[in-house]
């Protein structure tokens, strides 16, 4: 899963647990938590403020456009300052987030939340009336159920369980690793997950005396978050990225996407996925050795878990559970994603279950990932709400309406892949792109959702360079340079636009979309 990660320094994917240590390689400022960088250092980037303000007031002076309701061009020039502020981490990421929420008052928003000019003391209230979604309990109880994996040893017994079939062959283990990591991340986070296999791949290449730089460390680190964030899209309740994108489908006027038409998409995507990006990276980074040597030491862990736990057990029964209910909900309703979590989540705190206690839980949410899901989800709304979806969809992009369907959704799946670089926050893509995009396809006379679609899924395709918080989590152990991801990226990229393309074409009839 992604975007809903742990941040690292907690001890879900800390140092303790295997996870990521910071060298001079990595930049500090950027965190492990799902899609969307932390808070950053106390101290400001003066030249992103002076920025964001000065774009800001710039927008604000100009004429308003033609067709654009005035609200609209407030929004617009207050959504392009905290962008700015976004993208150079000016300020703490969850800071900007709830700014993004406080300065909708002061641009003349809040009366378009309610309908008619709020109270004075409700003025705040109004503006964040969107700030508190499903999608934000959604992410704070998956924190909780992947802590649940973590710490139950569930999650690294099957890592190690799957390592330990798979042999020595080298080939073969980059391969398993990135399968692996693939599969448990439709359960947990990206970045636990990614945490968990680092620290048995970080143990083999110790072993081996295998350096950063080395072919098969290369290939091995790169694999672990790429198969991170492609087993994240393979359901809805695989990233909260997902859910969020769902959400704004709804809150825009688009129909509901079922669990089960969703993975119609996700399931192909991952299965296919994997073993070709596995394909590719062993292509550009052929290992230097032909054996990972025995596995003593992996068979010795395995030896001290011991049997399958009573904890671990509960886990498995309440996410069974939990996963039935979330397919059945494609035919019951009422079965609820966000409710299936919430009460997935609450029964771990059931006397007789007690997995764990809420100031641990406390100690490893991704406070930051909520506060930018919240101030996403009230911009998102906003677009909606003044206009500025409509106007830019037909001013912007009214004349991609008479394209080709294929030609659009791949249009669509590479520019998301683009505008990746200029904003590594997954959260933010959805906001900027989903509502305008829903327009887009209502004038084109499709259901909005299918375009609105190749967006979510690609929020999740950041492998161009490690920017996103999952790839953070092993460039951090320096085994790779910034730009040794790039060209096998590039390759796994666009693999991914053409397969998202190719699915939604073929299975979108079959699930309502076409």
């Amino acid at each position: 899963m992604t975007s809903d990660d742990v941040p690292a320094g907690t001890p879900d994917a800390g140092p303790e647990a295997g996870g990521p240590r910071p060298h001079t390689g990595a930049p500090a400022s950027r965190p492990a938590s799902p899609g969307a960088p932390a808070s950053g250092p106390a101290s400001t980037n003066t030249p992103g403020l002076i920025g964001a303000a000065a774009l800001t007031a710039f927008i604000l002076i100009l004429p308003t456009p033609d067709g654009m309701p005035p609200e609209a061009h407030r929004l617009a020039a207050l959504f392009a300052g905290i962008l700015v502020l976004w993208a150079t981490e000016a300020l703490p990421i969850a800071v900007t987030a709830l700014l993004a929420v406080a300065l909708q008052p002061i641009f003349g928003l809040t009366s378009l939340v309610t309908g008619r000019p709020p109270t004075p003391g409700a003025i705040f209230g109004a503006a964040a009336a969107n700030f508190m979604s499903s999608v934000f309990f959604f992410v704070l109880v998956m924190f909780a159920i992947a802590h649940a994996w973590v710490k139950t040893g569930l999650a690294r017994r099957f890592a190690l369980w799957l390592i330990a079939r798979a042999g020595t062959d080298a080939t073969r283990a980059v391969y398993v690793f990135m399968i692996g990591t693939g599969a448990i991340s439709m359960v947990i986070s990206d970045v636990p997950a990614a945490a968990i296999f680092m620290a048995i791949a970080v143990g083999i290449l110790d072993k081996l005396g295998l350096r950063p730089g080395s072919r098969f460390g290369r290939a091995v680190m790169l694999g672990i978050p790429i198969a991170a964030l492609i087993g994240g899209v393979g359901t809805p309740a695989g990233s909260s990225i997902n859910l969020l994108g769902l959400v704004m489908i709804e809150q825009a006027g688009g129909e509901r996407v079922p669990f089960l038409h969703w993975m119609a998409i996700g399931i192909p995507m991952v299965a296919i996925l994997l073993p070709v990006a596995a394909w590719v990276l062993v292509k550009f980074f052929p290992p230097e050795i032909a054996s990972i040597g025995d596995l003593e030491e992996i068979h010795d862990e395995r030896r001290r878990l011991g049997p399958v736990s009573r904890d671990e057990w509960k886990v498995v029964v309440i996410m069974s559970a939990m996963l039935t209910l979330w397919i059945a909900s494609t035919w019951l309703p009422v079965f609820d994603t966000f409710l299936v979590a919430v009460v997935g989540a609450v029964a771990m705190f059931l006397p007789g279950i007690g997995l764990f206690t809420w100031k641990e839980i406390q100690r490893v949410t991704g406070w930051d990932t909520l506060m930018v899901i919240g101030g996403v989800t009230s911009l998102g709304q906003a677009s909606s709400q003044t206009g500025l979806a409509t106007w830019l969809a037909e001013s912007a992009l009214g004349g991609l309406a008479d394209w080709n369907a294929v030609a659009l959704i791949a249009a669509i799946s590479a520019f998301t892949v683009v505008i990746h670089l200029m904003l590594p926050i997954a959260p933010v893509i959805n906001a900027v792109m989903i509502p305008p995009i829903m327009v887009l396809g209502a004038a084109a006379g499709v259901n909005p959702a299918l375009y609105a679609l190749p967006v979510i899924f690609t929020a999740s395709c950041a492998f161009l360079l490690p920017l996103d918080a999952v790839p953070l989590v092993t460039y951090s152990r320096g085994y790779y340079r910034m730009f040794d991801m790039l060209p096998a990226g590039l390759v796994i990229s666009a693999v991914w636009v053409v397969l998202m393309t190719a699915l939604l074409i073929v299975v979108g009839p079959l699930v309502g979309l076409l």
